[in-house]
Parts: C-alpha cells; sequence; structure tokens
C-alpha cells in the first residue's frame, strides 16, 4: 500500500447538514464578513473555503477555485487536532495509559536492535506537546527537513524508533510530525484500532460526518499527523463540538476537562504561531484568545470562545508557498463579530 493512499469512509459526496442563520440575527456585521471574502479575492488565489459559525449556527460560507459544499479539504498537520481529540477519547474510555507512563514496551516491538536508551523515558505527555527530544529539524514556517525521508519509509515507526534523543531537547517543544504519528501507532497498540476505524466509531458517527479520506501507512496504522480529508462544514461541526466543551446535541463526545488541558499552552510562543498544548496551537488577534488546528497551505479550524464562534478556512495543501489567513481572522471575522 502506498504510504499516502486515502481510506475513503464514504465514496459518495453528501451534503452535511448545518443549522444556519443571517450574520445579522447573530450579532455580527455582514459588510465586515463580505470584506473578508473579497480580501480572499484579491490576495489569497489557492483559498477553497470560508466559514463563520456562531452561537451553533452557520452564518456565513463561501467557496472558491471550484470547491464546493461536498469537496474534500486536505487538512494536512490540522489532523493533528482531531488525534488529540481520539487520544482524550480513548483515554475516558480507560484504553489508554497514563499521559506520564513511558510508552517503550508498546512500541519496542518495531524498535531496532540498538535503540537509544533514552527512547524509555518518552511518555505519552512528551508525544502530546512535540517535547521528545528526538532528532529533528524544523524551520521557522513549520517546515521539516526530513519529512519527505519519513514518508518514503518503508515503515515510518522504524523511522521514528531509529531516531536518537537528545537529552538536553527532552521536555521542550520542538515542531516534529514524528511525535504525533507516534500517537497513532499508541491508539492502535491500545485499543486494537486504526486511528480510522476509532474514530468512525466514537467522533465521525456521533457528529454525522459520512464523506470523509484518511490516508494509511505502509504498516497499516492510520497517519496520525497528516492525511485526514473532510469538508469544510464537517471541519466546522468538528469545531463546534470543542468549542461546546465536548457536547453534541446533547450527546458527550469527549471530556471538556481533556480539551482545556488541550488548548492549554505548554510551550512558549513559537515564530507568529502561538504556543503549543496537545496538538493545538493556541494565539490572540487585537486581545481576542483563540484555539486552532492549523495544516500547511492555510487549513484552519478556530475556535474562538469569547466570541462564540468557529471560523474554517481550506485552501490548496499542495504548496511550497502560502498565506497564513490569520490576517483575515484580525481584519475582518473578529471586528465583525466585536460591533
Amino acid at each position: 500500500m502506498n504510504p499516502l493512499t486515502p481510506i475513503l469512509v464514504s465514496s459518495t459526496a453528501s451534503i452535511p447538514s448545518f443549522p444556519t442563520a443571517q450574520p445579522e440575527e447573530l450579532d455580527t456585521d455582514p459588510a465586515l464578513l463580505d470584506a473578508a471574502d473579497e480580501a480572499i479575492l484579491r490576495r489569497y488565489p489557492r483559498m477553497h473555503s470560508f466559514l463563520v459559525v456562531r452561537r451553533g449556527k452557520l452564518i456565513y460560507e463561501k467557496y472558491y477555485n471550484g470547491h464546493q459544499i461536498t469537496s474534500l479539504n486536505d487538512l494536512r498537520s490540522a489532523t493533528k487536532s482531531f488525534m488529540s481529540v481520539l487520544i482524550g477519547i480513548a483515554i475516558e474510555r480507560g484504553e489508554m495509559q497514563d499521559l506520564d507512563s513511558p510508552v517503550w514496551k508498546l512500541v519496542s516491538k518495531y524498535a531496532p536492535h540498538r535503540p537509544d536508551p533514552l527512547w524509555g523515558t518518552i511518555t505519552l505527555r512528551h508525544l502530546l506537546t512535540m517535547t521528545t527530544g528526538l532528532y529533528w529539524e524544523t524551520g521557522s514556517k513549520l517546515g521539516e527537513r526530513f519529512i519527505h525521508r519519513f514518508h518514503k519509509s518503508r515503515s515510518l515507526a522504524r523511522f521514528i524508533l531509529r531516531l536518537p534523543v537528545q537529552e538536553e531537547r527532552l521536555g521542550t517543544f520542538q515542531y516534529r510530525s514524528t511525535d504525533s504519528h507516534m500517537l497513532s501507532i499508541l491508539l492502535t497498540e491500545m485499543t486494537g484500532s486504526s486511528a480510522f476505524s476509532y474514530a468512525q466509531s466514537h467522533l465521525f458517527g456521533h457528529l454525522g460526518i459520512h464523506h470523509a479520506g484518511w490516508s494509511a501507512s505502509a504498516e497499516g496504522h492510520t497517519m496520525r499527523h497528516i492525511g485526514l480529508s473532510l469538508t469544510s462544514r464537517d471541519m466546522a461541526k468538528f469545531g463546534l463540538m470543542c468549542l461546546s466543551g465536548g457536547l453534541w446535541e446533547e450527546t458527550r463526545i469527549v471530556s471538556e476537562d481533556w480539551l482545556q488541558q488541550s488548548f492549554a499552552p505548554q510551550s512558549e510562543p513559537y515564530f507568529g504561531y502561538g504556543r503549543y498544548g496537545y496538538q493545538w496551537w493556541s494565539g490572540a488577534e487585537d486581545g481576542i484568545h483563540f484555539t486552532y488546528a492549523h495544516g500547511h497551505g492555510g487549513q484552519q479550524i478556530i475556535l474562538i470562545p469569547s466570541l462564540e464562534a468557529v471560523v474554517v478556512f481550506t485552501a490548496d495543501s499542495a504548496v511550497s508557498r502560502w498565506k497564513n489567513p490569520h490576517q483575515l481572522l484580525r481584519n475582518g471575522v473578529i471586528p465583525a463579530m466585536r460591533t
């Protein structure tokens, strides 16, 4: 199997349902949202969608470059935030180990003959916060020097377990996708299900997500750090569930305590992206704090608690250079809700 071959939940496109309202019905200035739309048309030529949800209702929805309601978006690293929620669900169900217990025994079967002895100190918390100390090189725009070599490896698990642990970096944040992929391996080892199957049973089904894709590695683990594809509305559903403290239509999906832990900053500020929690970023614009899932190219699910809002941006992911949509948040979306 090609390590980036998608496994589809459904091969039939469908329109995800979502309650709607007009912006002005929910104290939002439509002219400022229209201004953000105009800015996208002028300055963001690779944008695919722009959605705003407020107080549980979809109040603004635009698509670009041939994309539409049923189109799947390649979330890239925004996938990581979904895995954080799956880990939280598994912990609440008693299917995952304690955050501070070493993970070595669960993954040692994939290890080389002479693994780095410091691997025995790495915990689930280290992986969630990207503080494992594994040797890696990451640029200021989250570019990862070894990522293509990693993807071409016959065994992603063995590739990760061959990486040396830099003792002086253990416990310090460094953005690395290997930490995130190891979470998928651990979820499978402890639950007996791939992250894809686990999401179907405990997340997607509850949210009414039926049209999606998630890539698998050659050894059968769901790609954890990238690989998920969803419609923009389904991305918004996920964001709204998280904004609502883990509830969806009165059903508890994940604990509110886990989400609060996940959103809490665990790192120092990083090159304009904000601070990192459990596979989520957090930041602020003009005094308004938000938490967000982020993927290469501008895939973002932004939770803004003080404004009771979720904002979704999607764009072409097959690019080397792209513009962060946070400027649209600062200049259009947030002012529209503060009127």
